[in-house]
């Protein structure tokens, strides 16, 4: 055992954050440490650290147990390279190989029959035995395998002094992972890496010789990591086996048992005080209703549930529909300064479709968004009556001196304040939030207001550039339903693979500066690049399709005909439409004219040609529908 608590009891300023908790961490157990904010997960961190004292209770720690933890914003100064970092964590492994290298020397040199030999025999079989234990000789390739598979394969000479903070956390962390503690603990590790280097790590991780205890928001990586989950909820904690996915069904079937049986106790109590108003003055019955007087005041009582806080809800809706054509994007090219992001970017969106936008760091992906936002590259089309509404992942359209009402409200001020209200609440902003300013708000506060902005948009078209960041999982799973339920055309940004997963039904991968498009949900493309990782293993020559080539991977010859066919009939008949819509509109303005209304067999005309129009419009709109 490593670590056990036991009615463990803490509090600050006189009040409770955490009562009575029970739990033990043991060899190589995967725990998940999930709550709202402010449930007290950091604190629970700092009691297992040592960092703060408990009030009451027992917390157990094995002695000299090595703890690794990795804070959320965990980085750390130092004037090393990257690699004379990691390289100090193997002090003792280099000092034992030149100690041994020195043995062999001195062996050399003496006469071995001597004394001197024997000694420096036994010192060099202890030394070698104990290298070969810590596998010493191989601490090279170790720093290499965890910096190259965190992103640091090509900075291994740079200080770590010029580096960001997102870059220092992931350099802490590849230090933790090369100490080897016994518990390592991790707050939100996920937070600044990109795909490749999430799915390196939860390899890695899964191999780890420790136990782990990790505070994440991201359910992917607890699905595939953790073997239980710690709930801090109503300051108690609650252990339930199995993954977050898992964790969700017993949490709800633990939910409505208590509550079952708390339902039950009442109606049993209320019948049994019946029974007593009734019979206790009954000369007859006085010594029953007393007995059941007595039995009440002995039960135990089963306290109610303390049911889950309520999540904030959206509803994305809009007033018009496009046209199937929503956004085509042929040859765009994108910069960063001089450097070259993206070249030839070709995709397109039809009405109803969900896309991933997906790739490492420094990609473009951003950058993509706000160049589809601003809609000012020819490059770049989108179809009629598109209306986009777009989220930010920074929230810069935020007035920061604003009052949360005050931002929604100065957007709608048709609205009374009842409604601007009710939105903010459904979003998860109280009444005592109204009057804040937009920069008090904490993050995942801000994050909920921009969310109740944006869904207010009502765009048919909508952009988001990573949507969860900073939300708990209650307002993660909240978005998710609602972008789900929604029936317009979404394209997004996000790390969050499990919110990719429920969401998309295509991804546009950004990768070596080519964006390739896959139709498919998430895990079709996972598997697909899964086994062309395989294939590249088993044979050098590359297999990943082309842009042309991937974008049919799931439709036969005779399929993508009838497809090109159906999308250029669609084409025809839009414009058409179009065509007919302007000629219908110039007419109208005519018919204002004194000189056509005077001309009766003009005026007849014109009126016929109308007729005509109408007609033809209403069969093009009938063999539209049908097509798309």
């Amino acid at each position: 055992m490593l670590i056990s608590a036991d009615n463990l009891s803490f509090g600050f300023n006189g009040g409770s954050l955490l009562e009575k908790v029970c739990f033990s961490l043991n060899e190589g157990d995967r725990v998940g440490l999930i709550g709202g904010n402010g449930e007290g997960k950091t604190t629970l961190i700092r009691l297992i650290l040592g960092e703060l004292d408990v009030e009451s209770g027992v917390l157990f720690r094995k002695n000299g147990i090595r703890i690794g933890y990795l804070a959320q914003n965990g980085g750390y100064d130092s004037t090393n390279t990257v690699f004379e970092e990691m390289r100090e964590i193997f002090s003792s492994d280099i000092r034992a190989i030149a100690s041994l290298r020195e043995i062999e020397q001195k062996i050399a040199h003496t006469d071995g029959k001597s004394d001197e030999y024997r000694v420096l025999s036994a010192k060099y079989e202890s030394l070698n035995k104990q290298i070969s234990a810590r596998d010493s000789y191989n601490y090279e390739v170790r720093i290499r395998t965890v910096l190259n598979g965190m992103g640091f394969e090509n900075v291994y000479e740079q200080p770590i002094s010029t580096m960001s903070g997102g870059e220092k956390t992931r350099l802490k962390l590849c230090r933790l992972l090369l100490e080897e503690p016994e518990l390592l603990i991790l707050d939100e590790p996920t937070n600044h890496l990109d795909m490749k280097t999430l799915f390196w790590l939860e390899e890695y991780l899964s191999s780890f010789k420790g136990a782990i205890l990790t505070v994440s928001h991201d359910r992917y990586f607890l699905d595939k990591l953790v073997t239980q989950i710690y709930e801090l909820e109503n300051k108690k904690l609650s252990v339930f086996k199995g993954n977050y996915t898992k964790y969700k069904v017993l949490k709800a079937e633990k939910t409505a048992h208590l509550l079952k049986e708390y339902e039950k106790q009442q109606e049993e109590r209320a019948h049994m005080q019946g029974y007593v108003n009734r019979n206790l003055v009954r000369a007859s019955t006085t010594k029953m209703a007393q007995s059941r007087q007595k039995a009440l005041e002995k039960m135990e009582l089963i306290e109610k549930p303390a049911l889950p806080p309520t999540p904030p809800r959206f509803k994305f809706g809009y007033a018009e529909k496009p046209y199937e054509n929503v956004l085509e994007v042929d040859g765009l090219k994108l910069c960063a300064g001089e450097k070259i992001l993206l070249e030839r970017v070709s995709f397109s969106l039809k009405r109803g479709e969900k896309c991933a936008v997906i790739g490492d760091n420094g990609t473009g992906k951003s950058t993509l968004i706000k160049e589809l936002v601003h809609a000012k590259n020819p490059a770049i089309r989108f179809g009629r009556f598109v209306k986009i509404a777009c989220y930010d992942q920074e929230n810069a359209n935020l007035n920061p001196s604003e009052t949360v009402l005050g931002e929604l409200w100065g957007r709608h001020t048709l609205w009374d304040q009842t409604k601007v209200r009710g939105v903010l609440a459904q979003a998860g902003l109280p009444a005592e939030d109204m009057d804040k300013q937009v920069r008090m708000l904490s993050g995942g506060e801000r994050a909920k207001l921009a969310l109740a902005v944006f869904e207010c948009e009502n765009g048919n078209v909508l952009i988001l550039d990573e949507p969860t960041n900073h939300l708990d999982l209650a307002a993660r799973e909240s978005l998710e339903t609602a972008l789900k339920e929604f029936d317009g055309t979404i394209l997004f940004v996000s790390h969050d693979r499990y919110f990719i997963r429920a969401l998309a039904g295509k991804i546009l991968e950004l990768e070596n500066g080519v964006a390739t498009e896959f139709k498919g949900s998430y895990d079709e493309y996972t598997a697909f690049k899964q086994k062309s990782k395989e294939s590249i293993q088993r044979d050098p020559a590359p297999v990943f399709l082309k842009e042309t080539e991937q974008k049919s991977y799931y439709r036969s010859k005779e399929e993508r005909a009838q497809e090109a066919k159906r999308k250029a009939r669609v084409k025809k008949i839009e414009d058409e439409i179009f065509a007919l819509e302007t000629e219908s509109e110039e007419i109208n303005a005519a018919l204002a004219d004194p000189a056509v209304t005077g001309d009766y067999a003009l005026l007849t005309e014109k009126c016929n040609r109308l007729e005509e129009i109408k007609a033809k419009m209403d069969a093009l709109y009938e063999e539209y529908e049908t097509l798309i």
